[in-house]
């Protein structure tokens, strides 16, 4: 089987920002049923990458989960991550692989797994992208060997996740 492979190199200010959930392999700990999942992207006071997941449940509420990331090497395509709160970070094994597959020369689209094929999601700076878009990014994945037989695409119904609505959890 083929190695997993990242891309060359990142440009992370052009990477930082919103990212829409197109599509992604299950994980126990994302709700299957969430609808309208984004990821912010932004760089900390600590110069670390904070990565806020948001999303509402199956019940419509708004759920906010913050982590961090770093990169592994200058080249910014691999990274660990880690959702635990900062005073637990320093615990081995707590963080996982964030690794970019794909991404194309716009930033607009990326392909996101780990090493072992785990976990995978096909990002976009908008909610929907064309069928041909994600047909590419799915070609990849399973180029680098990942199974998409599970495939779960989550609902983006038009509404956003915001700061206030997350205030109020």
């Amino acid at each position: 089987m083929t190695e997993v492979l990242a891309v060359p190199h990142i440009d992370l200010n052009r990477y930082l920002g919103r990212w829409y959930e197109i599509v992604r392999l299950p994980q126990q700990h994302e709700d299957e049923l969430a609808t309208d999942i984004s990821a912010n992207y932004a760089i900390d006071e600590n110069g670390e990458i904070r990565v806020e997941n948001l999303c509402l449940d199956e019940e419509g509420r708004p759920v906010s989960v913050v982590g961090h990331a770093r990169a592994v090497d200058e080249k910014n395509s691999k990274l660990k991550i880690s959702f635990l709160p900062s005073g637990l970070r320093w615990i081995p094994f707590t963080e996982g692989d964030y690794w970019v597959l794909k991404i194309d020369d716009g930033y607009l689209t990326a392909l996101i797994g780990t090493p072992d094929r785990k976990y995978l999601w096909v990002l976009a700076r908008t909610p929907h992208i064309s069928s041909e878009t994600l047909a590419e990014y799915l070609a990849e994945a399973r180029r680098q060997g990942f199974d998409l037989g599970s495939l779960i695409t989550p609902l983006h119904t038009g509404r956003e996740v915001t700061d206030p609505m997350v205030a109020e959890i």
